[in-house]
């Protein structure tokens, strides 16, 4: 809207706010300064250090951490958009040049964007991430000062298990209980109660839950782009998760989706056809970079048995901090991805051999990972 002020910009939001609820966090070094700057205004929360913890490694941190709330989102937004912020409401149509609402109203435009989250796609093969996070208000200040990015050191449940905690005052903080596991299938109370379990380890007395997030993200292990963008449609421009936009391993999606909106704003002509090719191209550049993030993932998921996992993981984390920080940020030199594979790995050569140039026989990596996708 800023940068393009002359467009009018509708936003149709099904839930009460813009931006449902969710934290969307981020390295300092995942985004350039000229998408941080325009990131600013909507950070709730900034920790200047961050660590990791392992069975056999703790390691901290000096670079900044990042995070956005959708309720920040919704009070920097909503006043900018104004009536041109449609909320508690379900599109029950939509085509390139047009949306139908639930109370029939139609709202015509040149160009349509669909940005609905990811879906189910039979030409990916995926593992995934899923998480139950507790924002908590606890009775006595808790002393933490430093973004756990991942606490490992708790029992590995079926997967590569850790606890994600990020203090957003003396007294308020989000816990977070994540697993890299091969289905999708979340089990919320379970997650849940294991959060407060954490708490009550970690001598963090919850005085009240604020609120409670969950999601289940994809994890890429390999796909077939020209039957995955056949498969979506071209009429309607796809957007974020719903068009493979996201780190491969992570699935931070915020840096990618802050990316392509600039890149948008600098179209001359914006229309659903030019942004869906736009963004086909740009997905598809993506994906041929960060091939090697998805033999990483095969490595996780296939070659390395769900007990496997957190040494793989620990490994990872021995290496020099500003590899890891490119890796965050999807930018892995040559050096850094030979760096990655050099030395003794934590699983057995034949099983890792074995997943190693398979990501164009995409079915492969399908079939072996599970049948849930």
């Amino acid at each position: 809207m800023e940068a393009r002020p002359e467009l009018d910009v509708r936003i149709i939001e099904r839930g009460p706010t813009l931006g449902g609820n969710h934290t969307w966090s981020f390295h300092n070094s995942d985004v350039p300064p000229w998408v941080m700057a325009r990131l600013k205004p909507f950070i709730t929360a900034s920790w200047q250090r961050q660590s990791v913890h392992f069975p056999g490694l703790s390691r901290f941190f000096d670079v900044p951490y990042h995070a956005i709330a959708s309720e920040k989102l919704h009070e920097v937004m909503a006043p900018k958009l104004g009536n041109r912020l449609v909320l508690d409401t379900d599109v029950v149509a939509f085509s390139a040049e047009s949306v139908t609402l639930a109370d029939q109203r139609t709202i015509t435009a040149k160009c349509v964007v669909d940005g609905r989250g990811p879906e189910k796609n039979a030409h990916l093969a995926l593992g995934f991430q899923k998480f139950v996070g507790l924002e908590v208000e606890t009775a006595e200040p808790h002393g933490e000062t430093v973004a756990v990015i991942m606490d490992a050191t708790v029992p590995q449940l079926g997967g590569y298990r850790f606890f994600y905690t990020l203090p957003f005052s003396p007294t308020r903080m989000l816990i977070e209980d994540t697993y890299y596991t091969d289905g999708p299938e979340l089990d919320a109370a379970s997650l849940t109660a294991r959060v407060h379990d954490y708490a009550r380890q970690k001598g963090w007395r919850i005085k009240d839950v604020v609120r409670e997030e969950r999601g289940v993200l994809p994890v890429v292990l390999a796909g077939d782009m020209d039957g995955f963008w056949n498969s979506v449609g071209r009429d309607v421009p796809k957007v974020g998760l719903r068009a493979s936009l996201f780190h491969p391993t992570t699935g931070y999606s915020l840096p990618d989706a802050a990316a392509l909106a600039d890149r948008i704003a600098r179209m001359e002509t914006i229309t659903s056809a030019t942004v869906q090719a736009m963004v086909e191209d740009y997905a598809r550049t993506l994906w041929r970079d960060r091939a090697f993030f998805r033999l990483l993932n095969r490595l996780l998921f296939i070659a390395a048995r769900p007990e496997e996992r957190v040494s793989v993981m620990e490994r990872f984390y021995t290496l020099p901090g500003p590899l890891i920080e490119r890796f965050f940020a999807a930018k892995l030199t040559f050096g850094d991805k030979a760096q990655i594979m050099m030395g003794r790995p934590p699983l057995p050569i034949i099983r890792a051999v074995g997943v190693i140039g398979t990501d164009p026989a995409w079915a492969f990596a399908r079939r072996v990972a599970g049948s849930s996708q």
